[in-house]
């Protein structure tokens, strides 16, 4: 066996194909054909159907959990020995919500990118409630999101502090106020994050401490497509007041103080405690920390 004919099993198990796996690999179809008969004829089971599409077997499936462990293992060998240059570099993946991708990232990643070409970074756009968990089993290997609860499995800094703030539309009814209470929002149409984000979860939770029932007309999954409802005046929303800096600029939305609301949530960088960081991560974290608060949250 050998790493090569691994690979090979990971790339047939993806595209269902062994011609499509051999343009991937730079190989002739036949030289695919024979990397796996060469594995089935050592390991003495049939790995992969060859029916179309091509599928793996259930001892296949079971060879492939173990085949990924084992690249794994050799890719983490490969970084380890990188490494050793002293020159940050790698692969960073990294998840985090499509509001701070979209708010914070830009300027973050513009200032890494300058001091270190040489680290490739990849985004991931999630909901909150899914980053420390992809954190945990290895799917990404640096989140930025809001932390409620702590994992012993996880490594957290906070970065900056964020509010959730009542927003409407130039045109609605409450776009006067300046402030007003939770207790008025019993009536009030609201357009609200889905279920497994963090900001719909506080906002349940306030709900729930004053037992008001709110009027729930749409549920949408990130602050970006909740926005753009309450621009075209569907109701109101209460969304992240770092989202909504360039729309009360522009003028398209107002925000009303709800003092039930005024509490600071903490945006960190999670990872995942005991596991091998490579340079390009290490380096990541270590500027993330470095930054000042006003790095993140300015509006320029």
């Amino acid at each position: 066996m050998n790493i090569n004919q691994l690979e090979t099993l990971l790339t047939i198990s993806k595209t269902m194909s062994f011609r499509k796996a051999g343009e991937l690999l730079n190989l002739t179809q036949p030289a695919v054909s024979a990397q796996i008969k060469s594995l089935e004829d050592e390991f003495k089971t049939v790995l992969i159907d060859r029916n179309q599409p091509v599928t793996l077997t259930d001892r296949g499936q079971v060879f492939l959990e173990h085949a990924e462990q084992i690249l794994g293992i050799v890719e983490e060998l490969k970084q380890k020995l990188s490494d050793l240059n002293q020159i940050p570099q790698g692969h960073i993946v990294l998840g985090t919500t499509s509001t701070i991708a979209i708010q914070i990232l830009p300027r973050v990643l513009a200032y890494f990118q300058n001091q270190f070409p040489m680290i490739k970074t990849t985004i991931h756009s999630m909901p909150s409630s899914q980053i420390t968990p992809a954190v945990e089993n290895g799917t990404i290997d640096i989140g930025i999101t809001y932390i409620s609860d702590k994992s012993p499995s996880i490594e957290t800094a906070a970065l900056y502090y964020d509010t959730y703030e009542l927003v409407v539309a130039p045109g609605h009814p409450m776009s006067h106020l300046k402030h007003t209470t939770v207790e008025a929002l019993k009536d009030t149409p609201l357009i609200m994050l889905s279920p497994d984000t963090f900001g719909r979860r506080f906002v349940d939770q306030i709900f729930e401490k004053y037992k008001i029932q709110p009027n729930i007309v749409m549920e949408l999954s990130s602050s970006e497509e909740v926005k753009r409802m309450v621009e075209i005046n569907l109701g109101a929303a209460v969304v992240s007041k770092l989202s909504i800096a360039n729309e009360l600029k522009l003028g398209t939305l107002r925000m009303i103080k709800v003092n039930e609301l005024e509490l600071t949530h903490p945006v960190s960088v999670v990872y995942r405690s005991g596991r091998y960081l490579n340079s390009a991560i290490k380096q990541f974290i270590s500027d993330l920390r470095g930054m000042s608060e006003s790095q993140f949250v300015s509006t320029e």
